[in-house]
């Protein structure tokens, strides 16, 4: 059992108050920093060092910057990581830095590029649909980017959530709020395939996407159906579940629909957190002028 990753931190942070006698205010700022990452971490379930890796990063960076931090800021968390991660290779604790190919945030990119529909595709469609495995992440997957769902959400359903007649989940979010999210046609033809199949060779469960022996999945092991999927699919760079809910939503405002309703569908409290989304191609908005105006 290694070193846990809450309390690398700490000691990194007794390096810097006391090797490095930097002041308490800025040993502070670290501290916050990585509390979030840790929380982050926790979150897919993370909790040892060794198991951080590029993806882990590149989520955690893009719940910063869908959270409505700056380009600034978040450079700043980036590199309060990088230190991190410099201080355990030195101390032998990692041997390799996962933070070397993160990319520094830019002023002006809130969000990591999202998947074009072309690779959603083929990623939905590259598990094996001949096993009962492959048929439960192409359903994950399917219903995942479907409704916009943030990855406890999608581990945490049940069948009683899930209206089959209406096509609806009944999705429960932050805070343990309640809405109603349609899936479409396909996410529906996916998951009623996989729980056909699930009937005939898996003991029944409440849980929708349960693990092999029938318990909930985890985060982190939606993490990797989410990696190994994007590898076998040939789609390149950093692919994680947030991505899905961030295509999920620039997708919807790009084929036309209102900010409120994508609010609504990805269960934000505030309208200003779902404003990150109007990201828009430049060409979108063009081609939206040029439909839309008289003189266009």
């Amino acid at each position: 059992m290694g070193v846990r990753l809450d309390a690398s931190v700490d000691a990194f942070l007794d390096h810097l108050r006391v090797e490095r006698a930097l002041s308490p205010h800025t040993v502070a700022a670290y501290g916050r920093d990585l509390a979030k990452l840790v929380g982050f971490a926790e979150e897919q379930g993370v909790t040892r060092p060794e198991d951080v890796d590029l993806g882990l990063f590149s989520g955690w960076l893009s719940s910063l910057a869908h959270s409505g931090l700056g380009a600034r800021s978040a450079a700043r968390h980036l590199s309060s990581a990088r230190g991190l991660m410099r201080f355990l290779l030195r101390e032998g604790v990692l041997t390799a830095d996962p933070t070397t190919q993160a990319a520094r945030p830019r002023s002006g990119r809130k969000l990591p590029h999202t998947l074009a529909e072309h690779e959603l595709v083929r990623l939905i469609e590259a598990p094996d649909a001949s096993t009962l495995r492959g048929l439960r992440d192409r359903a994950m997957l399917s219903v995942a980017y479907a409704a916009g769902l943030r990855v406890s959400e999608l581990v945490g359903l049940t069948l009683a959530d899930v209206d089959f007649e209406r096509g609806v989940l009944a999705v429960t979010g932050k805070g343990g709020k309640r809405r109603l999210v349609p899936m479409g046609e396909v996410a529906l033809e996916h998951l009623e395939a996989y729980l056909a199949a699930r009937d005939e060779e898996q003991e029944r469960t409440a849980v929708l996407f349960p693990s092999p022996r029938g318990g909930r999945l985890t985060r982190q092991a939606f993490w990797k159906i989410v990696r190994r999927t994007a590898r076998a699919a040939g789609i390149r760079g950093s692919v994680h579940p947030h991505k899905l809910r961030h295509s999920f939503a620039t997708h919807l405002l790009a084929g036309g629909a209102d900010l409120r309703s994508v609010q609504l569908l990805l269960g934000h409290s505030d309208v200003a957190t779902t404003e990150i989304y109007t990201h828009v191609t430049r060409d979108h908005v063009r081609r939206a002028h040029q439909r839309s105006h008289p003189r266009g």
